[in-house]
């Protein structure tokens, strides 16, 4: 199969651990020819939680400015949450 896929990413920081994003993955099908360009805008933010741990949340929504074919999304809703625990070192 021949499949490119492309993801461009922009991150900006605020402050409070909030940050705005956009990371559309774009999908171009070179056997079906089935394709397309999604754009989205978003925004997270990162929780300090308890012992050191942290949490990051984002929404994203999506849309599609370019599709060629049958089946691509017009909008999509692209969201996620990463926790993330800190390694403990053994006791000496």
């Amino acid at each position: 199969m021949s499949l490119l896929t492309f993801e461009p990413i922009v991150n900006i920081n605020l402050s409070g651990g909030r940050y705005l994003r956009s990371a559309a993955t774009w999908n171009f099908n070179f056997e079906s020819g089935d394709s397309y360009i999604p754009v989205g805008f978003g925004i997270g933010k990162v929780f300090v939680l308890d012992k050191g741990a942290t949490m990051n949340a984002f929404i994203e929504p999506q849309y599609t400015v370019w599709h060629d074919g049958d089946g691509a999304p017009r909008w999509q809703i692209f969201a996620g949450l990463n926790l993330q625990f800190p390694i403990r070192k053994p006791s000496e």
